[in-house]
């Protein structure tokens, strides 16, 4: 019978493996990979399409990576009067540049005495030189201005794209930031089975969205259309899904916020909506004068125009609009109607990724599924290659076998691992094990040869005096890998940082949990008592 105090190591080898081997294969299990995870990698959200858990990176499923600066103009430590406020210091910088608007400026001030207030305009037009000019003309000192945006654009850039991916229903995107040795700034995105024109679509737009209000206004020279923006992403408090209604076509349902919904119904009645205006949008047959139109407004481009409908009308002369603050956004198509639901749902980008500037990759699913089943074939040649040599260097099997299953058993825990997380898997996480076979093989290696170098080893008291100096040796090993390969684990460095991860968790497996439990094997196997 098994004494559970001396072979309490094999039991907790055992515990991982059946933990791993339920997480591999049992149904559900897994992270839902919404952007997170492991730099240089992509999750392949599909499930079913395998006998496991596991999900595969883009070098191993397809699909497109972009990687592309944020555009972008910064001025550091500007000098901006207290009693002044951001809208304030927008518009006279916007004023100053060709093509800005003040939407397109951001203020930060400073919130800390190490901090500094900077202006950060974000038009791919733009240059320094110009930027300069123009925060002198709006009578602002600044200490530099250089390309680029702040670290909190670039936070919000991603996060506003991953919320992009999510609404658009594209499973298993990521995006990350990443820093170069020399200090440049990259947005990536990866997006398994989704071609370059598809993923540079939804991630270039900025996807600001405006209702606009035009009517016309009588002035000297005659009837002249003007146009204001009433509402903004922010005014919404709840968004529907697209849909296509009778009578409407292709729209979303929104409702307004308190104040947005007190604002929009003044609007209406103040620009003549609510009488003239009824059903007066001419915007198809002449969109030079369209009559009372609200449009629907994308990135600055007229993607529907609405008629103020009678009973809407009605709510805003009678005062209930805000009792019920709520209204379609029309669109040409239900596929117009969809991307305005990602946008109103995700936000607008505050800037725009610099495609010029950066660079695109698309890998072809079928290629992928090639490399999939080469890293299965170098797998296995890895495995059968230490299988010939262990055999041929010990001939014994009470030494070699449990050596061998020892090894596979970190693999099979680093898959398990890796399903329940949702690690995408890709070409440097396979070198990874393929590495994690090896050098684990080599510490087992170390252990029997120190443990049977001097004869007997029938005694269970000199068992154990061998494996603990064989221990301290693997021990320092183990040490030594770890702080070498820290550095890659934690910078981005693209495939080195998922290689890196893979050996460093091997390594503290094979520490903590196999070489152990190794131990305890071989010494029940060799020991008398």
């Amino acid at each position: 019978m098994m004494d559970i105090r001396d072979n309490w190591r094999v039991i907790l080898l055992a515990v991982f493996l059946v933990v791993s081997t339920f997480a591999l294969f049992s149904p559900g299990v897994g992270s839902d990979g919404g952007g997170g995870g492991q730099s240089g990698a992509l999750v392949n959200e599909t499930q079913g399409d395998g006998p496991t858990n596991l999900k595969f990176g883009l070098e191993l499923s397809g699909g497109t990576r972009i990687r592309a600066p944020v555009d972008g103009v910064t001025a550091e430590g500007v000098d901006v009067p207290q009693s002044t406020d951001a809208p304030t210091v927008q518009r006279r910088v916007a004023g100053n540049l060709s093509g800005v608007t003040a939407a397109d400026v951001t203020v930060r001030f400073a919130q800390a005495a190490n901090e500094t207030t900077t202006v950060e305009v974000f038009a791919g037009n733009v240059t320094t030189n110009e930027f300069e000019q123009a925060l002198q003309k709006a009578g602002y000192d600044y200490e530099s201005v250089r390309q680029g945006v702040t670290a909190e654009t670039r936070s919000t850039v991603v996060r506003i794209l991953r919320d992009k991916i999510s609404e658009a229903g594209l499973s298993g995107g990521q995006v990350q930031q990443v820093t170069t040795a020399s200090n440049e700034h990259f947005v990536v995105i990866e997006m398994p089975n989704t071609n370059r024109s598809q993923l540079e679509e939804l991630v270039t737009q900025r996807g600001q969205v405006q209702v606009v209000a035009a009517y016309p206004v009588q002035t000297d020279n005659g009837t002249v259309t003007r146009t204001t923006p009433l509402l903004s992403q922010g005014d919404f408090s709840s968004i529907g899904t697209a849909q296509e209604t009778q009578g409407i076509g292709p729209n979303v349902p929104v409702v307004l916020n308190d104040q947005a919904a007190e604002n929009f119904s003044n609007a209406m009645r103040k620009f003549g909506f609510t009488n003239e205006g009824v059903r007066a949008c001419n915007y198809r047959a002449n969109p030079e004068s369209p009559g009372y139109c609200l449009y629907t407004v994308v990135d600055g481009e007229v993607v529907y125009a609405a008629n103020m409908s009678p009973d809407l009308a009605q709510t805003f002369r009678q005062g209930k609009f805000t009792q019920n603050p709520s209204f379609v956004m029309g669109t040409a198509n239900m596929s117009e109607a969809r991307e305005l639901q990602i946008h109103l749902n995700a936000g607008s980008l505050p800037a725009s990724l610099n495609m010029e500037q950066g660079t695109s990759y698309f890998l072809a699913p079928s290629l992928a599924e090639e490399f999939k089943l080469y890293s299965l074939i170098t797998g296995l040649v890895a495995v059968g290659a230490v299988s010939a040599v262990v055999f041929l260097r010990y001939g014994d099997p009470k030494v070699a076998a449990p050596m061998l299953v020892t090894a596979l058993s970190e693999v099979v825990i680093l898959l398990g691992f890796a399903a329940a997380v949702g690690l995408p898997l890709d070409l440097s996480h396979i070198a990874g094990f393929i590495a994690v076979i090896g050098t684990g093989v080599d510490d087992l290696i170390i252990i029997a040869d120190e443990v049977m170098s001097e004869g007997d080893v029938s005694s269970s008291r000199v068992f154990q005096s061998r494996f603990r100096k064989a221990f301290w040796v693997i021990g320092a090993a183990a040490a030594t890998t770890i702080i070498a390969m820290s550095p890659l684990a934690v910078l981005s460095l693209g495939d080195l940082q998922g290689f890196a991860i893979i050996t460093i968790l091997g390594v503290l497996i094979g520490v903590l949990v196999t070489r152990p439990a190794y131990g305890d094997i071989l010494r029940s196997l060799l020991t008398d008592k």
